[in-house]
């Protein structure tokens, strides 16, 4: 069946179009009751508006669009469910993207979304974005853009944020403080910005407690897995058996990591001790449990949406935006995988 019009609604009533809109829309120049015939039989025949007819008249389309490197990923939907629970209070429709950390795919779902005339986008980069164009572009065009965790610091758009390199430095201090001698860092890849900081956090903690730097204790990667962690942590037992601490960028390559330990017999926390990133929920549930940084992603999500929602009702107003930082605390969560 054809969706119901006003039109529809308009002549079985005998009344005209405008006379059927306003009705619709409460307004006191229709009668009351005109206004209830006309909402009775919209309600009987199931009438909606036109969702687009509606854009075009109002200039916004009240949906907003989000690309993340991945959904799978603990943090990831957290962060989602952050802004799911803020724009359904405000009307909007979230289209979510997963770039699978390409750069190419991110260009390519920025383009869907401006095609789609979102109002406004929120973005983590890819791990393989190094050229920030696209996303210069997106805000020559006026679109607001708000990136959140995995930024571009040369881009001038608002972002919400953690303190990496302080959060990593919290990390290897309390292995430090705990007794161990010598610290490795499963860094992740060279890329994004928040692995730079955490490496660079990991660093400074050494040198400002008198530690040798070692860069063949750093190892990369470029996918975030399980197997990863089980794969560096059989590296360790077979290059560095004097490695005593190990500082992991992500909680997922660290549970893979304490797998393979506890497997080959190596003791958590007397014979080697790990901290993670991101408090994902199988921290605690693995044996021993993970000591790690927790990343409030829930509330990162609802930062992220609100400032876009700033940003958007100031564009609609023809007001100025101007881009702002927002820094998110993080802890240490201690348990059972250091002393």
């Amino acid at each position: 069946m054809k969706p119901v019009t006003l039109k529809d609604i308009a002549e079985t009533l005998g009344i005209s179009i405008t006379t059927v809109s306003k009705a619709l829309k409460g307004y006191p120049d229709v009668s009351k009751k005109t206004r209830a015939l006309v909402k009775e039989l919209a309600k009987t025949l199931n009438y909606k508006p036109n969702a687009f007819a509606v854009n075009l008249r109002t200039e916004e389309s009240k949906t907003i669009g989000l690309i993340i490197p991945e959904i799978v990923h603990h943090f990831f939907s957290s962060v989602i469910k952050g802004i799911i629970s803020q724009a359904e209070k405000k009307g909007y429709l979230v289209i979510i993207l997963q770039s699978n950390e390409s750069y190419e795919l991110e260009k390519k779902q920025l383009d869907l979304l401006l095609s789609k005339r979102v109002d406004g986008i929120l973005i983590s980069l890819a791990n393989g974005t190094a050229d920030f164009k696209h996303l210069v572009e997106v805000i020559e065009q006026g679109k607001p853009l708000v990136m959140f965790d995995k930024i571009a610091k040369i881009v001038k758009c608002s972002k919400v944020i953690i303190d990496d390199r302080k959060a990593a430095y919290t990390a290897t201090q309390h292995l430090i403080d705990t007794g161990c001698k010598r610290i490795a860092h499963f860094r992740g890849p060279l890329l994004p910005q928040n692995a730079i900081d955490r490496f660079l956090g990991y660093k400074k903690a050494l040198l400002d407690n008198n530690m040798v730097y070692d860069p063949s204790l750093v190892y990369l990667f470029e996918d975030m897995t399980f197997e990863v962690g089980e794969m560096f942590a059989k590296k360790i037992m077979d290059e560095h058996t004097d490695v005593d601490g190990i500082f992991v960028n992500t909680d997922l390559v660290a549970i893979g990591a304490i797998t393979e330990f506890n497997r080959q017999g190596v003791k958590i926390p007397e014979d080697i001790s790990i901290v993670g990133f991101s408090n994902w929920f199988m921290s605690s549930a693995i044996t021993p449990s993970l000591t790690t940084i927790n990343q409030p992603g829930f509330e990162m999500g609802k930062k992220a949406f609100k400032q876009l929602y700033k940003e958007m009702k100031a564009k609609k107003n023809k007001k100025e935006v101007i881009p702002k930082i927002i820094e998110l605390e993080t802890v240490l969560v201690k348990r059972n995988s250091t002393k």
